[in-house]
C-alpha cells in the first residue's frame, strides 16, 4: 500500500550492522510493558563466535531517557547477561549498550579489529505502567482562552480558496494544489485530490513532518482519492507547494530553522501559525460541497503527528485521528526528569519553557474529541514516548494505540518494526472510506 511504503522507504539502505547491533537481547515481557515494582529486564546474548576479547559490554538504564538509573558491564564470553531494574513509578525505560572501552568493536569478530564503530550502540525500551503516565504540569490558565483568540482572528480572515487543476495520470480522480489566506497576511499552500465522479465523500486531512521546507508529491494523495477520499495535504510552511528543488534550497536560513522562530513569545511562535494552517485545512474540507458530513479524519507522522493531536483538539469536526509518532509532546518534561523531544525548546530557557505550554499537544489532548488512533517506538528518542503516553492517556473519548517495542522515530527504524503501525492504520483508513468504524 502506498502508506506503507512512503514510511518505509527511509529505513532502506542501512548498512549491515555492527557487533553491538548484533547482540540478541530478549525481554522478560515480549510486550515491553511492566507493572510499577516488578522487573525490568533483558536476557543478552553475544553473536555466535565471538571472540572473548570482544565480548565486554557497558550498558546504561535511563528512567524516561534523562535520569540514569543503572549502569554496568556485561561479559557475554562464557554465555548470557542480564539488564534488570525495578521502578516505584510509572515512566519509560530506555536502555544503551555499547562496547567496553577496552574492547574493539568493528563488523568482524576477530580480535584486534578497528574500532572505527565505536558508536554503535544497542537500544532497549520498556513501558512500566505507561497508561497511569500523567502530565508534569497543567496547561496555562489562559490556554483556552488563548486559542479562541487565535482561531477567532484566522476566523476574521475569509480563506478565499484558489484551486490550481492539474494533470495526473491516476485515472477518475481531480487532483490541483491549493492556496487559500491566511492570518497575518500569509497563504495557506497544499495539494488536494478527490474523486472525479458525483457524490459525497469523507474527508482526509494529511499533516506534514519536520524538516526545512520542501515540495508535497501528488502521490502522497492521489491514491487516497482512488480510493475514494476527498483528501487535503498541505504545507507546514508558508511556501509553494509544488517547485523545483533549487526553489527550497533558496529560501531564507532562518526559515529552515523554524523551530526556534518566535519560540520566547506565544504570540510570535511559528507553530501558533502552523496550527492555524491546519484549522483552516480541517475547514476547508468541511465546508467542502463534496464532503459526506460524517468523516473527517485528520493523519500525520512525527511533527505531522502533533499537528494532528493539536488541531484535533481545536476542530470539533475532526471525527478521528491517526497520529504516528506524535512530536510535540511534555514540552517541559525536561524541567521534571523526562527527556525533552522535538521542536527541542531550550530547557534553560524560562520564556521558551513557557510558550511550550501553549503549543505542546499533552495540553491539546483532553479537548479531543475524535476517535484516536495513535503509535510510538518506545526507543524513539526524537520524539519520546514518555510524552506521547502522556498525550494518549488525556484523550478522553475512543482510542488505539499502537506499541513498537523495539521502534525507534520513523525514518530511523526497519519497516518489519513499523509494520503493525502501518498495517493498524490501513486497517482503520479502509474501514472508515467504506463506511465502518474500525
Amino acid at each position: 500500500m502506498w502508506f506503507a511504503l512512503a514510511w518505509f522507504a527511509a529505513a532502506a539502505g542501512k548498512p549491515t550492522p555492527g557487533l553491538v547491533e548484533r547482540l540478541v537481547a530478549v525481554p522478560y515481557d515480549p510486550t515491553g510493558m511492566y507493572e510499577v515494582g516488578e522487573p525490568v529486564g533483558w536476557r543478552v546474548t553475544a553473536p555466535p563466535g565471538i571472540h572473548p576479547s570482544r565480548a565486554k559490554f557497558a550498558y546504561t538504564v535511563r528512567r524516561n531517557n534523562a535520569v540514569e538509573i543503572a549502569a554496568g558491564e556485561l561479559d557475554l564470553a562464557g554465555g548470557p547477561g542480564v539488564i534488570e531494574a525495578t521502578l516505584d513509578e510509572p515512566a519509560m525505560v530506555y536502555v544503551e549498550i555499547r562496547a567496553a572501552a577496552a574492547s574493539p568493536v568493528g563488523n568482524g569478530d576477530a580480535a584486534g579489529t578497528s574500532a572505527a564503530a565505536e558508536e554503535q550502540v544497542l537500544a532497549l525500551g520498556a513501558a512500566v505502567a505507561p497508561t497511569k503516565l500523567q502530565p508534569v504540569a497543567p496547561p496555562p490558565e489562559d490556554f483556552d482562552e488563548f486559542w479562541r483568540e487565535q482561531v477567532a482572528a484566522l476566523e476574521r480572515v475569509p480563506p478565499n480558496p484558489r484551486l490550481t487543476p492539474k494533470p495526473t495520470d491516476v485515472p477518475g480522480i481531480d487532483y490541483a494544489t491549493l492556496e487559500m489566506d491566511h492570518v497575518d497576511g500569509g497563504r495557506v499552500h497544499g495539494q488536494t485530490a478527490k474523486p472525479s465522479r458525483e457524490g459525497t465523500f469523507p474527508g482526509l486531512v494529511i499533516l506534514q513532518w519536520a524538516g526545512p521546507p520542501y515540495r508535497l508529491y501528488p502521490s502522497w494523495v492521489e491514491p487516497y482519492a482512488a480510493k475514494g477520499w476527498l483528501v487535503l495535504n498541505i504545507e507546514p510552511h508558508d511556501v509553494l507547494p509544488d517547485q523545483p528543488a533549487e526553489y527550497y534550497a533558496a529560501l531564507p536560513e532562518d526559515l529552515k530553522r523554524y523551530e526556534a522562530i518566535g519560540r520566547e513569545s506565544r504570540e510570535a511562535c511559528y507553530f501558533r501559525k502552523m496550527y492555524l494552517a491546519d484549522y483552516r485545512a480541517v475547514e476547508y474540507v468541511a465546508s467542502h460541497p463534496q464532503w459526506d458530513g460524517r468523516t473527517l479524519v485528520v493523519m500525520g507522522n512525527s511533527m505531522g503527528g502533533q499537528q494532528t493531536l493539536c488541531v484535533a483538539g481545536l476542530h470539533p469536526r475532526a471525527t478521528h485521528l491517526i497520529a504516528y509518532v506524535p512530536a510535540g509532546c511534555d514540552l517541559n518534561g525536561c524541567l521534571h526528569g523526562r527527556q525533552n523531544g522535538y521542536p527541542f525548546f531550550p530547557c534553560d530557557e524560562a520564556a521558551a519553557m513557557n510558550t511550550a505550554r501553549y503549543f505542546d499537544a499533552v495540553n491539546f489532548a483532553p479537548r479531543i474529541r475524535a476517535k484516536a488512533l495513535v503509535g510510538m517506538g518506545f526507543v524513539d528518542a526524537v520524539c519520546p514516548p514518555t510524552g506521547i503516553w502522556t498525550a494518549y492517556n488525556a484523550i478522553p473519548g475512543e482510542k488505539e494505540v499502537v506499541a513498537l517495542v523495539d521502534a525507534a522515530h520513523n525514518h530511523q527504524a526497519t519497516p518489519e518494526q513499523q509494520r503493525p503501525y502501518v498495517e493498524r492504520a490501513a486497517a482503520w483508513l479502509d474501514a472508515l472510506v467504506e463506511g465502518r468504524e474500525p
